[in-house]
C-alpha cells in the first residue's frame, strides 16, 4: 500500500481549503502531488509533459515513456463539471492512439478507456471520489491504473481492460437474465428435477422420486403463471428425468483438517479459513481481475461486496478492498470455493479437501 498517498488523500478530506481550489491550484496541489506519488516526476517533460499540444487539439498533461504518450489527463478546477468536457478528450485521446484517459477537477476522477466501444459513460471504467471514498481504496485502485511502474510495462492497461470486459459482461448478463428465466419457466429443464430432489432429501432424508418431482414443478408453474400473467408450459414440455445423480462428498458435520489446490496442500483450521485462503489464493494470481467475484452472489444474499453492512459475517480478503461471507456451512464453503475456482478458469478436481 502507498501510504504516503494515503496520507495525502485523508489530508484533501480533512481539510475545506481544497474545496476551493482554482484551476491551476487544482493542478499543482492535487493532481500533480498525486502523480509524485504514484512515481511521476513533475519537473521530468519526458515523464510528464504540460500542456502537450497537437494541431489545435491540447491535453493539460501527457504522462510519457519513452517518447510515447502513455496517459492523457484534463484537468478542471475543484467542483466544476466533468461530462462536458468528456467528448473533447476521448476524440483527441483516441486520434494520438493514447490507451488511458483521465477527467479529472482534482477531487472526482473519471478514467476512460478511449479505444473501446461504447458511448462516453460505457468507456469510463472507474471513477475516484478523493472526498468521499475510503482513502485506502482510492489508493489501491490509482495504484492498479496510474503508478508509473505499471503504466509503463502495460498492466496498467490490462487492469483497465479487464474491468471494462467485466461491466461489459455484467451488463450483457443483466440483459440476458430475463430472458433465460423467461425461458426457464416455459421448458424446464433436467438438471432442475434433480436439484430439487436433492433439496428434498436433505430436508427430509428421502429422495422422492424424480418423476412426483417433475410433476410438482409443473404444477407450481401453473399455479405461479396464473397469478403472474406469465404463460404456461404444457406439462409435455417438462423435461424427462434422469435415472442418476453425480455424487458430492457431503462435508456436513465434519470438521477440515487441510485442502490442496492444484497440488499444494494447506492446513486449515476451520471452514472459514479454507474460504479465506482460497480467496486469497487466487487474488495472487489474479489481482487485475479479481473484482469479478463481485459477481457471486445467491438468489437472496451477496457473498462478496465492498460494503459492510451487506454481509451477515465479513471478513476482508488480504490484500484487497472486497469482503466475503463467512456465515457459511462445511458444504456452503465448498460449493463458493468452487465457484471462485470456476470463474477464474480452474476445475473442481484442482481443489481436494481432507476431513474427519
Amino acid at each position: 500500500m502507498n501510504w504516503e498517498l494515503v496520507d495525502f488523500v485523508k489530508k484533501i478530506q480533512g481539510d475545506k481549503r481544497f474545496l476551493s481550489l482554482d484551476e491551476a491550484a487544482t493542478k499543482q496541489g492535487i493532481v500533480l502531488k498525486v502523480l509524485s506519488f504514484l512515481g511521476w516526476d513533475p519537473f521530468e517533460i519526458d515523464e510528464i509533459y504540460p500542456e502537450y499540444t497537437v494541431g489545435s487539439r491540447r491535453v493539460d498533461f501527457s504522462l510519457r515513456h519513452n517518447n510515447n504518450n502513455r496517459v492523457f489527463i484534463e484537468v478542471e478546477r475543484v467542483g466544476k463539471e466533468l461530462e462536458p468536457h468528456q467528448e473533447t478528450l476521448l476524440n483527441f485521446a483516441a486520434e494520438e492512439e493514447v490507451k488511458i484517459a483521465i477527467l479529472s477537477n482534482g477531487l472526482n476522477w473519471w478514467f476512460y478507456l478511449p479505444s473501446m466501444k461504447g458511448n462516453f459513460q460505457e468507456r469510463r471504467f472507474h471513477e475516484a471520489d478523493l472526498a468521499r471514498q475510503s482513502a485506502e481504496d482510492l489508493v489501491q485502485k490509482f495504484s492498479d491504473f496510474l503508478s508509473k511502474e505499471l503504466v509503463v510495462s502495460g498492466l496498467a492497461f490490462k487492469n483497465a481492460e479487464t474491468v471494462y470486459n467485466l461491466r461489459q459482461r455484467d451488463s450483457l448478463i443483466n440483459e440476458s437474465i430475463p430472458r433465460a428465466w423467461n425461458r426457464l419457466i416455459s421448458e424446464p429443464e433436467e438438471w432442475l428435477v434433480d436439484l430439487l430432489a436433492e433439496a428434498t432429501k436433505k430436508v427430509c432424508g428421502h429422495r422422492p422420486d424424480n418423476d412426483l418431482v417433475a410433476k410438482f414443478i409443473a404444477n407450481e408453474i401453473d399455479v405461479k403463471s396464473e397469478l403472474s400473467g406469465v404463460v404456461k408450459p404444457r406439462a409435455s414440455q417438462v423435461a424427462k428425468p434422469r435415472k442418476t445423480s453425480p455424487v458430492i462428498e457431503d462435508y456436513t458435520g465434519r470438521s477440515i483438517l487441510s485442502f490442496s489446490f492444484k497440488g499444494t496442500s494447506y492446513d486449515a483450521r476451520s471452514w472459514k479459513d479454507m474460504l479465506l485462503k482460497v480467496c486469497e489464493i487466487v487474488y495472487k494470481s489474479h489481482r487485475g481481475s479479481f473484482e469479478a467475484v463481485l459477481t457471486l452472489a445467491g438468489r437472496n444474499r451477496h457473498y462478496f461486496t465492498r460494503n459492510l453492512a451487506e454481509l451477515l459475517t465479513p471478513e476482508k480478503i488480504a490484500g484487497t478492498d472486497i469482503y466475503v461471507e463467512t456465515n457459511l456451512s462445511a458444504m456452503g464453503v465448498v460449493a463458493l470455493s468452487n465457484k471462485i475456482l470456476s470463474l477464474f478458469g480452474y476445475n473442481e478436481s484442482d481443489l481436494t479437501i481432507e476431513a474427519k
